[in-house]
Order: structure tokens, then sequence, then C-alpha cells
């Protein structure tokens, strides 16, 4: 939820700026592989940054696992690709509303 609620207000906050991509010729598609790039550049910043700490702390993790390795590549990869779905569901919904600006509707926005 909090990936879609900051995907979403990004959205709205520059729904100006898509608006005049979409009038001088900017595809659907384009605006949405932006919406997603910008999502998964998020997530894989959060992925980054766990995956460091997770290894960090492995001497502590390993005390406290039973029969699970701390550094089970495994369970790296399921949870990575685990938030790469999630990541697409929650971009979806901004990216779909980003191709539905009209120029029209964002030049009167401001």
């Amino acid at each position: 939820m909090g990936l879609y609620g900051i995907l979403a207000f990004h959205v709205s906050q520059r729904s100006h700026e898509m608006g005049v991509r979409m009038a001088l010729g900017a595809t659907g598609a384009r605006l949405i592989r932006m919406v997603l790039g910008h999502g998964f550049a998020l997530v894989g910043l959060g992925l980054a940054t766990g995956i460091a700490c997770a290894f960090a702390l492995t001497r502590l993790l390993g005390q406290l696992l039973f029969e699970v390795e701390p550094t089970d590549p495994g369970t790296f990869v399921s949870v990575s690709v685990f938030l790469a779905v999630v990541t697409l569901l929650a971009c979806l919904v901004p990216a779909w509303r980003a191709t539905r600006v009209s120029s029209a509707d964002a030049r009167h926005s401001e």
C-alpha cells in the first residue's frame, strides 16, 4: 500500500507533465514505462539495502534460524521475485491513470 500511495501521489503531481507529453506525441506505453521505472527504482534501492543489511546481520540470524542457512539463496531470490510482482501490481493502477490524463485537463489543472 505504501508503494501504491507514493506512486499515485507521484503521478498526480506530474499530471501536467504527462498531459504535455501526451500532447507532444508520447504513447501510453511510454508513460507506463516511466511510472513502472520509477516504482522499480524505489524497490530496487530497498532490496539492495535490505539484502546488504541481511548479509551484515548473518551472525545474529544464524542463531535464530533453525534448519535454514542465514544466507540461503532461495530465500533471497524468492523474496526478491515476490517484491517484484507486488511492485508490478502496485504500479499498474497509477501507470494506467497516467495514460488517461488528457492534455486539456492537464493544462487547466495549474
